[in-house]
């Protein structure tokens, strides 16, 4: 009997050790299961790394590889390094002109700031023996977007250096349940002033799978949320520019 007890009591722990063994493998794998949850969701967006020094060069609110272009309301400094006395402070128009001397009026806006250093470089061949022209951004004009579409508040967003389409839309209160996140219109100036549509897949973006489909925003840029898949980008652009009149005070495009 006292052997029969004991093989009972035997076999008892070894059940039991073997239920908590269990237990504590259960539970090891629940834990693992919860920190890669939470790591997922830390990962699920990434802001853009800060902008590079050459970025920060390119504006305001530049991208890398796509320069900086002047706007209208720009204050550009314009420097003769063999000429001091020709040097002056000029504000872009709203005609899009700048004045200088002996050239009257030349194009600004809508070129970067090297294109013009270029353009009154050509100018003045013929008037100084050696042109040396220097531009000099000193104050940006536009340091806002419009975000509008299936976003929680409909608006002009003030940006800041780096802000990129995403980070805009969260200042706009965020993406409705309708939007359609797959693919966010862009309309920006194009080098003749005409509007230049673009979609952007922010689903990526918001997910974390593709943090580099974000955009860095320039002044004056709109940021539209659709509510469906748009089938033509260029003809939508065009029908919204004409139609939504909260974008009004943007419309310093060449719809023609």
């Amino acid at each position: 009997m006292a052997e029969t007890s004991m093989m009972t009591r035997g076999n008892s722990t070894r059940v039991w050790e073997a239920s908590a063994k269990a237990g504590w493998r259960a539970l090891a794998t629940a834990l693992v299961a919860i920190a890669v949850s939470a790591v997922a969701g830390c990962m699920a967006y990434r802001p853009p790394a800060a902008p590079t020094l050459a970025q920060k060069d390119a504006g305001p609110a530049g991208t890398s590889g796509e320069p900086y272009r002047l706007q209208v309301g720009d204050q550009l400094s314009i420097r003769f390094y063999n000429n001091p006395e020709l040097d002056q402070d000029v504000v872009v128009r709203p005609d899009g002109m700048i004045s200088v001397p002996f050239l009257d009026d030349v194009r600004a806006a809508g070129l970067t700031p090297a294109e013009l250093d270029a353009e009154l470089t050509r100018g003045y061949t013929g008037e100084l023996a050696t042109p040396n022209v220097t531009i000099i951004v000193t104050q940006f004009a536009g340091h806002r977007v419009y975000v509008g579409g299936e976003v929680a508040n409909q608006g002009v967003v003030p940006i800041s250096g780096g802000m990129t389409m995403f980070q805009a839309i969260q200042e706009a209160g965020g993406f409705l349940t309708t939007a359609h996140r797959k693919q966010v219109i862009l309309i920006r100036k194009g080098p003749d002033g005409k509007p230049v549509g673009r979609s952007v897949d922010l689903k990526s973006v918001q997910t974390g799978r593709h943090p580099e489909n974000d955009v860095l925003l320039q002044p004056y840029d709109i940021v539209f949320v659709p509510r469906s898949k748009v089938a033509n980008v260029a003809l939508f652009v065009q029908q919204y520019l004409r139609d939504a009149l909260p974008v009004q005070p943007f419309l310093g495009f060449n719809l023609f």
